[in-house]
């Protein structure tokens, strides 16, 4: 029998939750509803122990992994009626670079390190994969502060035999991806865009953080879609909307003899659900490339970043 993952999480917040959720979920009934891969390099869907993680609330530090995941703000529902104990306490996490070195000895032990904190952080996202690096594991970077695409620490992690991961998850189902295959669609069917614009509303506390720190993310955004014809307008945070997200497309095109086509898709998800089924992916292909001593970027998680080594910043 394969030995399990062993993960360490920074940051609990919604994206964690919905994620230490689904694992417990498929545990206990089998489900697959929402499972991409089943089976990635002999991983099944709940060969995921966490074994430590970190955040910055007060409230959440020194809880039960299982009972903090709970707490304000995060907004993400239980799935279940019932979630035990998880045996794993959240530590307070890092403020800017100071510390690496006590994060390197608390990950001591885990194989893969998921950075699923806020965007807009790029100081203590580096100094979060340097504690990875120092402690020996792969390190995902779930989010639009460029860690992946930064050239010398990826060199020094490929070096290591150790997987680095980003930057910035594609949702499952998100504005990104489904944005993205309409206009891929476009062009292979030989229409031609003249415009196109994306409205994105969320109600998170990850939504908040964005619209105070939106230049990343807006970035990433264009990463994904592959073009710098797509207008962004600045995300709104909307707090009744909860852990959904409302996303609104408009694609205006021209065919055949210059007739026009215009497309609107309005989208509406749960963020978190979105974020968890690529990263119950993302674990598991950093633990297997980590096992086989593939060190740097593993070009198989390509599809499930918006913004991949070599993209802009």
């Amino acid at each position: 029998m394969i030995e399990n993952i062993r993960l360490a999480i920074v940051g609990v917040g919604n994206n964690t939750s919905a994620l230490v959720q689904g694992i417990n979920l498929h545990r206990r009934t089998g489900t697959l509803v929402g499972v991409r891969q089943p089976q990635i390099g002999g991983f099944g869907v709940g060969d995921i122990d966490v074994v430590t993680a970190f955040a910055m609330s007060d409230g959440k530090v020194g809880c039960d992994l299982h009972e903090a995941i709970f707490m304000p703000p995060n907004n993400f529902g239980p799935l279940e009626a019932e979630l035990p104990p998880s045996g794993v306490t959240v530590r307070r996490g890092l403020v800017g670079a100071e510390g690496i070195d006590d994060v390197a000895a608390a990950f001591d032990g885990a194989e893969v390190v998921l950075y699923s904190a806020p965007s807009g952080r790029p100081g203590t996202a580096l100094a979060y994969a340097e504690a990875a690096l120092r402690a020996g594991a792969a390190f995902i970077n779930t989010t639009a502060d460029p860690v992946a695409r930064d050239p010398e620490l990826l060199g020094r992690f490929e070096a290591a035999g150790l997987p680095l991961i980003g930057d910035d998850l594609a949702s499952q189902f998100g504005s990104s991806v489904v944005h993205r295959a309409l206009l891929r669609l476009l062009e292979e069917r030989g229409l031609t865009l003249i415009s196109s614009y994306q409205v994105n509303l969320g109600g998170t506390e990850d939504f908040r953080n964005l619209v105070e720190n939106p230049s990343t993310k807006k970035q990433s955004k264009l990463n994904a879609l592959g073009t710098d014809r797509v207008q962004m307008a600045p995300l709104g945070y909307l707090p009744h909307l909860g852990s959904q997200k409302v996303a609104h497309i408009n694609i205006e095109a021209q065919g055949w003899g210059e007739t026009s086509v215009n497309l609107d898709v309005h989208l509406k998800v749960h963020d978190p659900s979105g974020a968890a089924g690529v990263n119950i992916d993302l674990v598991r292909l950093a633990a297997s490339a980590k096992r086989a001593g593939r060190g740097g970027y593993p070009s198989e998680v390509a599809s499930l970043l918006k913004s991949p080594p070599g993209t802009a910043v």
